[in-house]
């Protein structure tokens, strides 16, 4: 193969990782918008991540036995359950008891590039130029703006709320650099984490917890279509295959604009008129994701080779 056929072949890649990644955020974004519009309810943690497993899990069972088990490590099948799965889940729906949705964006998605980005440093030797790592503080400094300020105006106990953000956004890391060195394709990664976290949580929550699902009809839905469908498998395979044409810190830098996407939607949704700073965010994570995720630089190597 010359090297203006491999060029040409590496433009397709780029792209179908590109539009992977940014159809995730999509929904990721959307589903913070739903929340917003006030719909709560009196499910516990461990009933939302039942409703955000099981209905994905079941669609993926034949997947799930189909997965060649002897050529996948143990480690790595802990590190997508855990990283993504019920632990993932539980974490951060503990979190939402104390600390409000709108925290969410900036803490959970918005921080997790950059434990991306650490883990690939340190687990995988990855290096950073000098561009992506600005890119990695414009997407600081634009959550900051976008939707951290209300972590410094919020109560005080929110900051337990904000430890477990925290704590989620490097569990989806770790899942993300197990995915990325498991081999498993996006279907079989979904399968994993979803039909796998099923068959652990429901006996468990079964035998040892206390189930009711006393919530109205119209939230258990919004669950099981807002964060089994949509995030738990649509979502979730969309992401493992940004991860496979990306590269983990590449892929995972496109979840910075998950925020954006929320306060974009939120406009002509919500009739929400973002402010002047907000504006200022949106643009400094659009121009740190371009620069952290190495798409620009990629489409101009490209260039170079396919002249």
């Amino acid at each position: 193969m010359t090297e203006r056929a491999a060029g040409s072949a590496a433009i397709p890649s780029v792209a179908w990782g590109t539009i992977a990644a940014l159809f995730t955020v999509t929904i990721w974004g959307g589903w913070i918008v739903a929340t917003r519009f006030g719909v709560t309810s009196n499910l516990a943690p461990v009933e939302i991540a039942i409703l955000r497993t099981a209905p994905p899990g079941l669609i993926l069972l034949p997947v799930f036995f189909r997965i060649p088990w002897r050529t996948v490590r143990w480690r790595h099948i802990a590190a997508l359950i855990g990283g993504a799965g019920a632990p993932f889940l539980l974490i951060v729906s503990t979190g939402m008891q104390f600390a409000p949705t709108a925290d969410i964006g900036a803490l959970l998605p918005g921080t997790m590039p950059l434990f991306v980005a650490l883990f690939a440093f340190m687990l995988l030797g990855e290096r950073f130029d000098r561009w992506r790592m600005v890119g990695f503080v414009l997407i600081i400094a634009g959550g900051l703006a976008v939707g951290g300020v209300s972590l410094f105006t919020g109560d005080p106990g929110e900051w337990r709320g904000h430890i477990l953000f925290l704590c989620g956004a490097s569990m989806w890391a770790i899942y993300t650099i197990g995915l990325r060195q498991s081999g498993l394709d996006a279907w079989q990664a979904a399968a994993v984490v979803n039909t796998g976290s099923m068959l652990l949580l429901v006996p468990l929550a079964l035998i040892f917890g206390d189930l009711h699902f006393d919530a109205p009809l119209r939230d258990i839905a919004i669950q099981i279509g807002a964060q089994g469908i949509l995030s738990g498998l649509l979502a979730m395979v969309a992401y493992g295959i940004a991860i496979r044409h990306l590269g983990a810190s590449s892929a995972a830098a496109f979840s910075a604009l998950t925020p954006v996407i929320a306060t974009l939607i939120a406009v002509p949704v919500m009739a929400e008129l973002p402010a002047p700073l907000t504006w200022v965010g949106v643009i400094a994570v659009c121009c740190g994701v371009a620069l952290a995720s190495g798409v620009l630089r990629r489409r101009a190597e490209t260039q170079r080779v396919g002249r």
